[in-house]
Formats: structure tokens, C-alpha cells, sequence
């Protein structure tokens, strides 16, 4: 199996991103970490580092051009170069490597969140987006994607 070069969905990454806290001088994790154990269940659907091309366009059907920097069953996380609202809809179009079999998966979402940081990176607002409206040969794609990178 080819990977993205962009991925980095392995136990490692995934301990080192949630598992933040001090470590104590003979390996143990420090017991004031940041995240409990309770903290996983409160997301429904794990998140995968990506970096895949979106397209997206709101009502005014003014197509543009960002990036998605990570993934669940559920919502996808964004860099947008312009500032949208939060309840906004979103018409998305998620592209994948040519080496995963898929092209592209289209989906309507929602703004859940956005945070503003100018000048920081390709995009500078933050996006939260959740799923309202995708097909399920769509989303069957989404989850496989997903569920390979953990392999």
C-alpha cells in the first residue's frame, strides 16, 4: 500500500497529539495530563491528519480553492483563505491521492466552528465543518480512506 506523504494517522501520532502532558523521569506519563481517558469518548469519530485539496462554494456559487488538514466520519477540519460564518452551508469537494483509488467525494456541510489567524498559514481561518449532506457510497468511500491510513 502507497501512503499520502501527507498522512500521519499512526499510534504514535495519535498518542503524541492527545496525550499531551509531562512525562516523568522513568517513562510514566504524568498523572496531571492535559486529556484523561474520559476525554476519547467524547468524540465520536477519531480525526486523520490529511492534507487533501477542497474545492467549496457558498450561495454564491463562487468556486475556491483550500486545504483539508484533517478528517473523521463526520466532519473535516480546514484551512480557508476567507472568513465564513459559523452555521454557514458549504457545497465541498474533497480530492484524494491518485494512489488511494478514490478522485474525488462531494458532500454539503455546515460551519461548526472558525478561528482567525491571519498571516499564519495558506489559509488563514481555521474551519470546523460537519457533514449534512453526503452519499452513502460517498461516505462508505470516506470511511475505507480513513480506515487505511491506520493500517
Amino acid at each position: 500500500m502507497i501512503r499520502h506523504p501527507f498522512v500521519d494517522c499512526s499510534e504514535k501520532a495519535f498518542q503524541s497529539q492527545f496525550l499531551k502532558g509531562d512525562t516523568m523521569r522513568n517513562g510514566e506519563k504524568d498523572s496531571t495530563s492535559r486529556y484523561k481517558a474520559g476525554d476519547f469518548e467524547k468524540r465520536k469519530h477519531p480525526r486523520c491528519k490529511v492534507d487533501l485539496p477542497v474545492e467549496y462554494r457558498r450561495r454564491d456559487l463562487v468556486v475556491k480553492y483550500d486545504r483539508v488538514v484533517n478528517a473523521s466520519e463526520s466532519g473535516l477540519m480546514t484551512y480557508l483563505s476567507e472568513q465564513v460564518e459559523v452555521g454557514q452551508h458549504l457545497r465541498i469537494r474533497l480530492f484524494f491521492p491518485l494512489s488511494s483509488g478514490l478522485s474525488v467525494i462531494e458532500m454539503v456541510t455546515q460551519v461548526v466552528w472558525m478561528e482567525s489567524h491571519p498571516g499564519k498559514h495558506w489559509g488563514d481561518h481555521r474551519t470546523g465543518v460537519r457533514f449534512i449532506e453526503i452519499s452513502p457510497d460517498d461516505l462508505c468511500n470516506l470511511k475505507n480512506y480513513l480506515g487505511s491510513l491506520s493500517r
